[in-house]
Order: C-alpha cells, then sequence, then structure tokens
C-alpha cells in the first residue's frame, strides 16, 4: 500500500491514481465528526461555502437539522453548535443531521469529493482506519491534512504521520516502504517524536495556541489527543455526506 501526504487541500493534485482519500483535521472538524456519528448522528453534511450549508440545511427536516460551524475557532452565530467534539454528545445529536462548515476541514472534504473512497481520520480512530483500508486492499492512499488556511498544520501532519506507522503495524512491514513522498516520511518523523505525548504536541501547534487564546478548550485537547478512542470511520455516502457504513 502507498501512502501519500498533501499537508494542505490546496497541494492535492489535479489528477494521479488516488485508491481512497482520508482526510485529517484533528483540531478539531475530523474528530467532531467522528465522535458526532459515534454518539447517533445520522449524517454529516460538510460545506466549504456557508451559503450552501443553510440552503440544503433548510431542505431538512427541523426537527432533524443541527447547524454547526466556526470560522477561526468561534461558534458561527445563529448555528446550534461551534466545532468541538465533546459538544457532540447523544443527548444533542443522537437522531440528527448535522450541517457543518468549518474553517479548514469541510474545505480538504470538498477537495476530494471525486476520489472513488473517502474517509476521515483523526488520532481517535486511527486503528479503525488501518483496518478499512486494509479490508478493501486499496493500492493509493491520498492523505490530506486540512492545515490553516492554505499553511501546513503540525497537528495534522502528526495524525498523518500516525495514521502509517499504524499502517506499517498492522502490516508488519518498516513504515518507510509505504511511504510515498518526502511529506508522508516527515510526517512519520514527527509521529515518532511526539507518539508518547500527542496533546503536547497538539498545545504546541499554531491552531493549539489558537484555541488556548480564545478560551478553555482543555477537554476539546484532551479528547482530540486521545489515540484510538473510537472504533468509527466516517465514510463519504454521496458527495459532501458522511455516515457510518
Amino acid at each position: 500500500m502507498n501512502l501519500r501526504y498533501c499537508p494542505t487541500p490546496e497541494a492535492v493534485p489535479g489528477s494521479g491514481q488516488t485508491d481512497a482519500a482520508v482526510v485529517i483535521d484533528v483540531l478539531r472538524a475530523t474528530t467532531t465528526i467522528g465522535w458526532a456519528l459515534h454518539n447517533g448522528a445520522t449524517a454529516v453534511h460538510v460545506f466549504a461555502d456557508l451559503d450552501a450549508l443553510r440552503r440544503a440545511a433548510a431542505a431538512a427536516p427541523q426537527d432533524e437539522r443541527l447547524l454547526a460551524g466556526e470560522r477561526g475557532g468561534r461558534t458561527l452565530e445563529g448555528f446550534d453548535l461551534g466545532n468541538s467534539p465533546v459538544a457532540v454528545t447523544p443527548a444533542v445529536v443522537e437522531g440528527k443531521q448535522l450541517f457543518l462548515s468549518t474553517t479548514n476541514g469541510t474545505r480538504a472534504l470538498e477537495r476530494v469529493q471525486a476520489v472513488p473512497q473517502v474517509f476521515t481520520c483523526s488520532l481517535n480512530n486511527l486503528a479503525a482506519v488501518v483496518a478499512r483500508l486494509q479490508a478493501l486492499a486499496v493500492g493509493h492512499v491520498r492523505i490530506v491534512g486540512s492545515g490553516w488556511e492554505g499553511s501546513y498544520s503540525l497537528e495534522d501532519s502528526l495524525a498523518a504521520g500516525a495514521l502509517l506507522h499504524a499502517m506499517a503495524t498492522a502490516l508488519g512491514s518498516d513504515p518507510h516502504n509505504h511511504c510515498g513522498n518526502d511529506e508522508m516520511a516527515a510526517a512519520l518523523a514527527l509521529w515518532q517524536v511526539w507518539q508518547h505525548n500527542p496533546e503536547a504536541c497538539l498545545r504546541r501547534a499554531t491552531h493549539g495556541q489558537r484555541l488556548q487564546r480564545l478560551g478553555n478548550h482543555d477537554a476539546d485537547f484532551r479528547c482530540c489527543a486521545a489515540v484510538n478512542s473510537l472504533a468509527v470511520v466516517p465514510t463519504q455516502v454521496r458527495p459532501g455526506v458522511f455516515g457510518l457504513v
């Protein structure tokens, strides 16, 4: 299995063989999507554009929809939820459809909508994503970090390296044998440095520092840093819509 890493949506090439795409936004979109589906949300609809989100949400029954989103880490005005994985509890999201837009993660998901298989990954569900990729026996996997407004993010690269490491461990092989580009090798090295304290890496990251300036996000950091705390694999069931299959 060959894994190539694109640190931002802008780095995803317009052509080239890709059997599956795995999108990562540790702080916090893909962590939130995973917990929302685990806790009973029926679907998560993702949008880069807020007007498109509002139009789609308006077509859903009012008692079955929740608007969730942020810009710059702050909850959007008039939305039911922000982008916190600890806020999407069963009491809030069970039986609901989430209509989600975030600063970076939903842009990354939109960028790879046309790939045959699209999954979301965080530090929480590494093993589950590895098992899914193995079951599909895909050859070329594109791992896409969400970054921050087009620039590199430390936390997404950490998770990309963790995913490669988990894949190689499951296959009983040297992780370097699966590196498809230098970006992937660098992400692996990052994970090897921080694997024993991923929360410290998340807090060191620029976006982690931004969240800390905005307020107390300790619960989010603990949740986002918890390796293999989830067994779900959010899967694109139709363009822009994620569920459990």
